[in-house]
């Protein structure tokens, strides 16, 4: 007990398992191999890291004997970053299959803006394997305000990554 009539040894005894937990989370001085390391389950962890619950993973292993680096459609994720590449990313997710960017406004159009959300839906190349989701603004009096979005332009850039998936595609065959 302290002077003050609290019982400090639950916190301590909490505080030292916390403490003896990491410890084994802490590199012992060996090199990591470069890029994830998949196990034998598909769980991608970290070189050197500590995931006690297999959460982050999805990959597993591929036929060809390599290991998988992301949980979807590499061509197609690929493709969607170049495609989306001039606005800025707020969240990328490999293993999810999810692209959100934030607010970009043309510079040539200042009182407009775009945001996007990208999910890849295969791992396989297909047509149905992305889904795009586009979102305007208009600058107003009182500050920025939702937009009607042209109902063709979600699909023009489904079908622009498509098209750049396409082309990666045939450029890893050829090579």
């Amino acid at each position: 007990m302290t002077p003050r009539g609290r019982n400090v040894w639950p916190a301590a005894v909490i505080l030292a398992a916390l403490a003896a937990g990491t410890a084994g989370c802490s590199s012992n001085g060996t090199p990591a191999p470069d890029g994830p390391v998949v196990s034998r389950g598909g769980v991608a962890d970290e070189p050197g890291g500590f995931n006690p619950f297999g959460f982050g993973g999805g990959g597993g292993d591929r036929k060809d004997g390599g290991t998988a680096e992301i949980g979807v459609n590499s061509l197609l994720w690929r493709a969607s970053l170049d495609t989306v590449s001039f606005m800025p990313l707020a969240l990328t997710d490999s293993f999810g299959g999810v692209i959100l960017t934030d607010w970009y406004a043309d510079p040539n159009t200042p009182t407009e803006r775009f945001k996007m959300q990208i999910y890849i839906l295969d791992t396989r190349l297909r047509a149905d394997g992305i889904k795009v989701n586009v979102f305007k603004q208009v600058q107003g009096p009182g500050g920025w305000v939702d937009a009607a979005v042209s109902e063709d332009t979600a699909p023009q850039i489904e079908n622009a990554i498509l098209a750049k998936a396409r082309e990666l595609r045939l450029s890893t065959l050829n090579n």
